[in-house]
């Protein structure tokens, strides 16, 4: 058996995808990321690096239904999405 200590995770794919979600649905909503921050109540740096795929910054679960709620849609749409190359 295997104990959460000899686990290794690695949800970098899904936090790149996750991050391209929130991009996606803000622009189709035409929020800028000021605005959209705003809305939140967290500084546009932050969610500047919420959104950049590269910065793999974790989010907490409040942050991410309150950005479904802002963009109008379900949370699982944000955790579905999966970027087409």
């Amino acid at each position: 058996m295997v104990t959460a200590m000899e686990r290794s995770f690695d949800n970098t794919k899904r936090m790149e995808d996750l991050s391209y979600a929130i991009g996606y649905y803000r622009k189709k909503k035409g929020y800028s990321q000021e605005v959209m921050a705003e809305m939140l109540g967290i500084s546009r740096q932050h969610l500047a690096s919420v959104e950049a795929p590269g910065m793999n910054r974790g989010l907490s679960l409040e942050l991410l239904f309150n950005i479904a709620t802002v963009l109008e849609i379900e949370p699982y749409l944000l955790l579905k999405f999966r970027l087409e190359v």
